[in-house]
């Protein structure tokens, strides 16, 4: 997985770098193989902003928080990633294939 952050008036700290990194990690066990993921970190005077561009086999996932604590706009962040991902993972699968099986089976 290659994870890209880049900050807008802030400066990526290595501690910031390895936040946002291990939180991306997670989306990998909804997502399988993640291709890229851009992350953008912006700060306009109390306003913290993260937003973040994921590319995935067939589609493209884009989310963004806007809190007062950087880390919390991260995990905010995180969690709508997740959330979009564990829909695009159930639109991947072939739910009618199961249900066509059992229709098949012998009484």
């Amino acid at each position: 997985m290659n994870v890209q952050v880049t900050g807008h008036h802030v400066e990526i700290t290595p501690a910031l770098r390895e936040y946002v990194t291990g939180k991306m990690e997670r989306l990998e066990r909804h997502l399988g193989q993640m291709l890229e993921a851009h992350v953008i970190l912006n700060v306009e005077k109390e306003r913290n902003q993260a937003e973040a561009r994921i590319e995935v086999a067939g589609a493209t996932l884009f989310a963004d928080a806007t809190t007062d604590d950087m880390y919390a706009a991260i995990d905010a962040l995180v969690d709508k990633l997740d959330s979009q991902a564990k829909k695009h993972k159930d639109k991947s699968n072939d739910h009618h294939a199961a249900s066509a099986r059992r229709a098949e089976r012998p009484a």
